[in-house]
């Protein structure tokens, strides 16, 4: 029988390119190369663009109209804190909170609706934020408060996001219609924050870059990784991203540098393999 390697592919260029919009942000904003609400800017309407043009390769047909001006809300405000709250924000810290943030959400979600986990994934996701925290203690024991709050709004955001496209026939064709409506509204806080404008040519491409890869072809490639591996396997595997981009940060920004990011990718994936294991228990039973 022949074995089918797309899954893998696809999901771990997926959770290199989420990992790559936070080292994007992060190289952009944290030197100052441009300011957070033009980095928004450029970088969802960069998205939007790329999107667009993905589907119409895919499609050859008129834009899907079927998004909702709820759900763009909703992915702008996943979409602007994001940005501000990497102003303050080191790479694994900013990652850490948002990809937290998403986990907490979703569980609760389910909690809401009657799912009850088995013990081992709460012992699994335990020990992977545990071990995310670990990562990101050494250096950054004192996050801002303001980009920590920023970022978990974020976080929240895009567990909303994805909660509310579940079930959904075409997921991306919806999110390539959210992203442009939310390109309006990204402009709008661009335009209220004019007088603090500033962009230089290494921020500008950086925007370009986040936006169109890490972000456009990121989603594209989420999807089509989602179409072959279970949702819980999906939704587990993104607690990676934070490592992947604390590593980034080490390698592109010269961030801490620490043996304990090997302990730490250890205990993460550790946990992450409890989590599996629990929830393919569950529902065996």
């Amino acid at each position: 029988m022949k074995l089918d390697g797309r899954p893998i592919v696809y999901t771990t260029l997926a959770l290199l390119a989420f990992a790559g919009n936070s080292i994007l942000c992060r190289m952009a904003l944290g030197r100052a190369a441009i300011d957070a609400a033009t980095f928004s800017t450029i970088r969802f309407g960069a998205g939007a663009a790329m999107l667009v043009l993905v589907m119409a390769f895919m499609r050859a047909g008129a834009l899907d109209t079927s998004g909702s001006w709820t759900s763009a809300v909703i992915l702008f405000l996943y979409a602007v804190p994001f940005s501000f709250a990497y102003v303050s924000l080191n790479t694994g810290t900013g990652a850490l909170i948002l990809f937290g943030a998403v986990q907490v959400t979703m569980m609760l979600a389910a909690l809401w609706s009657g799912e009850r986990p088995h013990p081992l994934q709460w012992l699994g996701l335990g020990l992977a934020l545990g071990g995310l925290i670990y990562l990101v203690l050494p250096g950054l024991a004192a996050p801002s408060a303001i980009g920590s709050a920023l970022m978990a709004l974020a976080g929240v955001s895009w567990g909303v996001y994805s909660m509310r496209g579940r079930g959904i026939a075409n997921p991306l064709a919806q999110t390539t219609s959210n992203f442009v409506r939310a390109v309006p509204l990204v402009i709008a806080v661009s335009l209220l924050a004019r007088a603090q404008a500033h962009v230089t040519w290494r921020g500008a491409l950086l925007a370009l870059a986040s936006g169109a890869l890490t972000t456009g072809l990121g989603y594209v490639l989420w999807y089509s990784a989602l179409k072959r591996v279970t949702a819980t396997r999906a939704a587990v595997v993104q607690l990676t991203v934070p490592v992947l981009a604390a590593a980034g940060g080490v390698i592109f920004l010269g961030e801490t540098i620490s043996s304990r990011l090997v302990v730490s990718a250890m205990i993460v994936l550790g946990g992450i393999s409890l989590a599996l294991v629990g929830r393919e228990r569950r529902e065996a039973h």
